[in-house]
């Protein structure tokens, strides 16, 4: 009878007060490890706005120094080098560089040049490498795969060692001007300029990506209305790649505009050379790095108001398709 007691006894439930501390020791345990982890988080998201502000400061103090800097004379900008000075608006200020702009090159000549140039390229670029991105991204046809294969090889060739063969190959195409008829060669015309940079492998391949992800039920359905390609590429397609659109329109325009070693070597007569070769004017016998700080300023204003005005549908596009396998 005594050996029974002791094991019921050990067999009794626990009490209820030793279930209430087990859940408090249960909840402090999540408590902390959850605080633990809003605390981790915390530090991740300082660590990334840290890293945010680093790269911004990379990319836009040069930018802000180059501003800062058309305001200023010479003097004044060697010797704000070495402080802070040299990022602030502060001592003699002026406009007098940006005077000097427009007396020293003939600035409005070469910026409607470029605006030109880089506009025709990239309404031209558009519509070339949309209907090429199309033909080989929704239309069936043997060897396609091949064809893209070779348009993305280009990709790897610079175009440094494509100078000299395509110098030499606009040089003997025919050219008819209204005034002396028809003659031979490109050079020192507005479609030297423009034309060898209208189809672009890398545009084709994002109107590829892009185009790739839109329904094929949509072309289906358009044919069985009689619909042809063409009208499926203009009116079905195109309306819907509106961020692919906007995205190749942007890396267009940029080396469009940015366009030096070319036009430097094509271009001779002053009337056509774009706003790049213009900074060469700056470099002659004595350097004036405060009217050349504010050229540079000038010609980069197209560039951001390009990049603010699709910046929502550039993201949009490299989210969506620019990133795909």
């Amino acid at each position: 009878m005594t050996d029974i007691l002791p094991k019921a006894a050990d067999e009794a439930p626990r009490a209820p007060a030793d279930d209430h501390l087990g859940h408090v020791a249960e909840g402090t345990s999540a408590q902390e490890m959850h605080t633990a982890g809003e605390h981790l988080h915390r530090i991740r998201n300082i660590v990334m706005v840290i890293v945010r502000i680093l790269i911004a400061l990379v990319f836009g103090l040069p930018l802000l120094f180059m501003i800062i800097s058309s305001f200023k004379p010479d003097v004044q900008i060697f010797s704000d080098l070495g402080s802070i000075k040299a990022f602030l608006p502060v001592g003699d200020l002026s406009l007098d560089n940006y005077n000097g702009v427009f007396q020293r090159v003939p600035f409005a000549q070469f910026l409607l040049n470029s605006v030109i140039i880089s506009v025709a390229t990239v309404v031209l670029g558009l519509i070339v490498n949309s209907m090429a991105a199309f033909a080989l991204s929704r239309i069936k046809f043997r060897g396609q795969k091949i064809i893209l294969g070779v348009i993305l090889a280009t990709l790897l060739v610079p175009f440094e060692t494509m100078a000299i063969p395509l110098l030499w190959w606009v040089n003997t195409l025919p050219f008819w001007d209204p005034v002396g008829g028809f003659s031979q060669g490109w050079l020192d015309t507005y479609q030297v300029q423009i034309v060898p940079f209208i189809g672009n492998a890398f545009s084709i391949f994002l109107f590829y990506q892009y185009f790739d992800s839109i329904p094929k039920e949509l072309d289906e359905a358009a044919t069985v209305d009689g619909a042809g390609w063409f009208r499926i590429y203009r009116s079905i397609v195109m309306p819907l790649a509106g961020p692919a659109i906007a995205t190749v329109a942007i890396l267009t325009f940029l080396p469009a505009w940015n366009q030096y070693l070319w036009p430097l070597m094509v271009v001779q007569s002053e009337e056509l050379r774009p706003a790049m070769v213009g900074i060469d004017y700056f470099k002659q016998l004595n350097v004036s790095w405060g009217q050349l700080m504010a050229y540079a300023s000038i010609i980069t204003v197209p560039v951001l108001i390009m990049f603010i005005a699709f910046q929502r549908s550039f993201i949009n596009s490299i989210a969506s398709s620019g990133v795909k396998g």
